[in-house]
C-alpha cells in the first residue's frame, strides 16, 4: 500500500458521495433484499460506481462489495465496500450512516474510510499512521472506569438470542442512560474522534467492519471480536471497538459471562 492506494480511496469515497446525495430524502426506489434488510437504488449506485473505478484501474486487485458480492477474492489485494453502512437511516432522512471503504492486504485490513456523504465528514484510517478527520488527525479518549463509558450500537435487536443476553451482561456496568442507539459506522467515527467511548455490535460481515479497525486503532484505540482476537476477513463479526484499550479485557470479560 502506498499513496497512491490513498489517493484512489478518496477518489472512490468521491464517487460514491456523488452517487448517494441525489437520493437523499428524495426518490431511492426502496427494496427488501431476501435477508429482509433494505436496499435503494443510492445504495447500487455507489457500489456500482466505485467498483466501475478498480475494475478500470486495478483489474487483479480483488473486490467484496455488500450489493454486488465478490469478484477475485482469491487475490492478495482486496477493496471492500459497504457503500450504504445504515441504509434504514438513509431511507430515514437521518445523516448517520457512511461509506465504507477498506483495502485489505492478505485478509488483514489496512486501510479504512468511513465518508459521510451529506454532512462531508470523512476518516482515514492507514496502518502504521495517524487516523484523520477531514485532514486533521484525531484521537481517542481515555477511560477511567467502565462506568464512565458512552457506549453504543446500531440495535441490539441485530443480535441473536444468546449474544443479546451477553450485551444485557455489559448494560449494568456503563452508565446505561449514556447509551447511544442507532447510528452504524458513524459510531466508529465517534470513537476515533474521542467523542464516544465504545462500540459493541454482533452478526458484522467483513464489508460492516473491515474499513473501521484502521480508524479505530490509528486513533488509539483498539477493535477485537468478543473473545479479544484481532479482526480479519475470517472474523465472525462480533465486534468491540474501544477507545482506551485498557478497558477492552473488562468488557471481553463480561460479554463472555
Amino acid at each position: 500500500m502506498n499513496s497512491a492506494d490513498v489517493t484512489l480511496a478518496h477518489r472512490l469515497a468521491d464517487a460514491a458521495a456523488n452517487a448517494i446525495r441525489p437520493y437523499f430524502r428524495s426518490e431511492f426506489g426502496l427494496e427488501t433484499k431476501a435477508d429482509l434488510s433494505p436496499v435503494t437504488l443510492a445504495d447500487r449506485a455507489a457500489e456500482a460506481a466505485m467498483r466501475a473505478i478498480v475494475e478500470k484501474e486495478h483489474p487483479t486487485d480483488g473486490i467484496i462489495g455488500e450489493e454486488y458480492g465478490s469478484s477475485r477474492a482469491d487475490a492478495s489485494r482486496i477493496w471492500v465496500f459497504d457503500p450504504i453502512d445504515g441504509t434504514t437511516s438513509f431511507i430515514a432522512g437521518r445523516p448517520i450512516f457512511g461509506t465504507l471503504i477498506a483495502l485489505m492486504q492478505d485478509g488483514w485490513p489496512v486501510m479504512g474510510i468511513i465518508d459521510q456523504p451529506i454532512t462531508k465528514e470523512r476518516w482515514l484510517g492507514v496502518v502504521g499512521k495517524p487516523t484523520t478527520f477531514n485532514g486533521k488527525t484525531v484521537t481517542s479518549r481515555a477511560c477511567a472506569s467502565l462506568d464512565q463509558i458512552l457506549l453504543a450500537t446500531s440495535s441490539p435487536h441485530y443480535f441473536n438470542d444468546e449474544n443479546a443476553a451477553k450485551f444485557q451482561n455489559l448494560v449494568p456496568h456503563v452508565n446505561a442512560k449514556r447509551a447511544i442507539y442507532g447510528g452504524d459506522c458513524y459510531n466508529y467515527g465517534l470513537v476515533a474522534s474521542g467523542h464516544v467511548d465504545l462500540v459493541v455490535e454482533s452478526g458484522l460481515k467483513v464489508h460492516d467492519f473491515a474499513a473501521l479497525v484502521p480508524i479505530v486503532e490509528g486513533a488509539g484505540g483498539r477493535m477485537c471480536d468478543w473473545r479479544g482476537e484481532p479482526l480479519d476477513a475470517n472474523s465472525e463479526g462480533d465486534v468491540i471497538a474501544c477507545g482506551d484499550p485498557a478497558r477492552v479485557q473488562e468488557i471481553v470479560d463480561i460479554l463472555s459471562g
